[in-house]
């Protein structure tokens, strides 16, 4: 049983999952492919679109920039493709949406105009200083506004007149992508190709590998040398592909794998498989790990696990998580579970996301009773015996994967209480609606 209220959802404990889920549209895809049917040539319609905070920023960003899209309803958008947009002057709402603020930022400074891009209080203290500086060095113009490195930021002018730029691979595979979907209105305007180089070691190569492929969909093709050295043609021009599908999300296909594992399943999970171009479709490696296995399909994950209502534990993991940061705040409360201490490695970007999720993570679990420890990129997990579990009011920091990945604690013997649970709507506003129907 559940009893909710307009600011916490308290959760009983659960012994099993089971059924089947279809997922939400991936909010990277989503941000990524309105942008670029926005630069296109040609109208492009998108199905499957994800309906949350994060998107609806992009759209409004686009309506005030003067590009037509036309709202059709079940996950439809029409989207009139215009470079350059028509209104050049606007105050630009971003909410906490890095895939809408990042992307928005590269386009409109090497279009150049008068953007003010601002958002919540978190969103600034969220870093954009290591793209804003690759593109002051290409030519745009770009000011802050209040703190020096991070947004609010006024965008001006550009007078774009290099052709290689270097940005930070470290701190958020965004600004890259942000250069990467900006690069052929560059190449466009100097005549010649554009080299990105990323400097020292890139994080999260998968969603860098997203943001290619959707380019791909849209008719620009980018030259790869290994994950440092890029190469967008002098030629390149983005062209609507006429329809384009958004896959389901497999950020949030993370969750249903790991209430699968911990609740015995069998669990079909519909929108994403075999055949996703999303990196955290590899969470299905973490729970065979952990001692679930998993079927297969082109478009969809069938996950029957150990479960642990019989006093089963899951087996312990020591994993470097960079490739799916996301994805891996479920493996956090999962260890909670398991025979013996998890350690999640290269997790240092989670300092920059939605709240400090390092942070934020270890003060949770520590809420429920359980040992943690952490540094500056890694978080060690210890399980809990039966008699160490506190029922517990858990703070999400208005981080909607704060209170999803939570939500398996209640595989614990006491209740769990999700506080402000409303923050799923950033990217997955019926989690808790098709998570009650899955357990018992």
């Amino acid at each position: 049983m559940t009893s909710r209220n307009n600011s916490s959802l308290t959760l009983d404990p659960i012994k099993k999952c089971s059924g089947s889920v279809s997922l939400p549209g991936s909010k990277s895809i989503s941000n990524r492919a309105l942008l670029l049917a926005a630069l296109s040539s040609g109208v492009t319609e998108l199905h499957g679109l994800l309906d949350s905070d994060d998107i609806s920023v992009m759209l409004n960003s686009l309506d005030r920039c003067g590009v037509k899209v036309e709202r059709l309803g079940g996950g439809k958008v029409r989207v009139h493709g215009v470079y350059p947009f028509p209104i050049t002057e606007a105050d630009l709402f971003m909410g906490n949406a890095g895939t809408a603020i990042r992307p928005l930022t590269g386009a409109l400074a090497i279009m150049g105009g008068n953007y003010t891009l601002s958002g919540v209080p978190r969103m600034h203290e969220r870093p954009i200083k290591d793209l804003a500086d690759a593109l002051i060095y290409m030519g745009a113009q770009i000011k802050y506004l209040q703190s020096e490195g991070y947004p609010p930021i006024h965008i001006g002018a550009s007078n774009i007149n290099k052709n290689e730029v270097t940005v930070k691979g470290n701190v958020s595979s965004q600004f890259l992508t942000s250069l990467l979907m900006a690069a052929p209105l560059a190449a466009r305007k100097i005549g010649t190709d554009i080299h990105i180089k990323v400097d020292g070691e890139l994080i999260s190569i998968p969603y860098i590998n997203i943001t290619l492929k959707t380019m791909q969909r849209f008719g620009v093709s980018v030259k790869r040398y290994g994950w440092q050295h890029f190469v967008i043609s002098a030629n390149a021009e983005y062209v609507s592909p006429l329809t384009f599908q958004v896959e389901g999300d497999a950020s949030s296909a993370s969750y249903f794998m790991a209430l699968a594992t911990l609740g015995g399943g069998p669990l079909k999970i519909d929108g994403a498989g075999s055949a996703s171009v999303q990196g955290d479709i590899a969470f299905a490696d973490v729970v065979k790990e952990m001692g679930a296995t998993v079927q297969y399909d082109e478009n969809s994950i069938t996950v029957v696990g150990p479960g642990v209502s019989e006093g089963v534990l899951l087996r312990a993991f020591d994993r470097d998580f960079n490739h799916i940061p996301d994805a891996a705040m479920t493996a956090a409360v999962m260890a909670l579970f398991a025979d013996g201490p998890c350690l999640l490695r290269n997790i240092g970007s989670w300092r920059v996301k939605e709240t400090d999720r390092i942070d934020a993570m270890h003060s949770e679990l520590e809420r429920l009773g359980a040992k943690v420890e952490s540094g500056p990129d890694w978080l060690k997990v210890y399980p809990m015996e039966h008699n160490q579990w506190r029922s517990a009011n858990i703070k999400t920091y208005d981080d909607h994967r704060m209170a999803m990945c939570f939500s398996l604690a209640a595989f614990g013997p006491v209740p769990v209480t999700i506080l402000d649970p409303s923050c799923v709507s950033k990217t997955f506003p019926e989690y808790f609606d098709v998570y009650k129907t899955l357990v018992a």
